[in-house]
C-alpha cells in the first residue's frame, strides 16, 4: 500500500470518527482502494485479504465490517436471513441477487417506483428500505 493510498484510507476512516488501525487500513484498502463500489461478504473480504498477504483473522473481518457499517461507511444488506453483504455505495438503491451464484449487484433504479410505504408503528420511524430483487436463470 502506498503512502497516498494509506492516507486516503485513513481519511475515509477519520470521516467516520474511526481510528486507523493496521487491520482497518488494510481492509479499507481492499474495500475502496481502487475507487470502485463493491459488495462483499465477510468471507469474500477475508479471502481477498489472504490473497493480498494481509494477516487479518476472519473474526476481525466480521467485527470490522460491523464497525464500518455502524459508522456509515458501508451499507449492510441481509439476504436469506443469515447472509449479509456489505456495500461500499451507501446511497439508497436497489439490488439484484442471483440465487444460483449468490452474487449481489446494483440494480438500475430508474424504473423502481415505491409509491407508498406502510405507516410505521407508534414510536417508530422508517430508517431505510432495502429492495432486493431475486433473479433465477431461465
Amino acid at each position: 500500500m502506498t503512502d497516498l493510498n494509506r492516507q486516503n484510507e485513513a481519511n475515509w476512516l477519520a470521516s467516520a470518527g474511526l481510528r486507523p488501525t493496521r487491520q482497518r487500513l488494510a481492509l479499507a484498502q481492499l474495500l475502496m482502494g481502487d475507487g470502485q463500489h463493491r459488495h462483499v461478504t465477510a468471507e469474500s473480504l477475508y479471502e481477498a485479504s489472504r490473497d493480498s498477504d494481509e494477516r487479518v483473522s476472519l473474526a476481525t473481518v466480521y467485527n470490522t465490517l460491523r464497525i464500518f457499517s455502524e459508522a456509515g461507511l458501508l451499507r449492510e444488506i441481509t439476504v436469506n436471513g443469515a447472509r449479509s453483504y456489505f456495500d461500499t455505495n451507501t446511497s439508497n438503491h436497489p439490488h439484484f441477487f442471483w440465487e444460483d451464484t449468490e452474487e449481489l449487484m446494483d440494480a438500475p433504479d430508474e424504473d423502481l417506483k415505491i409509491s407508498r410505504l406502510p405507516t410505521a408503528p407508534k414510536g417508530a420511524e422508517i430508517a431505510k428500505v432495502d429492495v432486493v430483487i431475486r433473479l433465477r436463470r431461465k
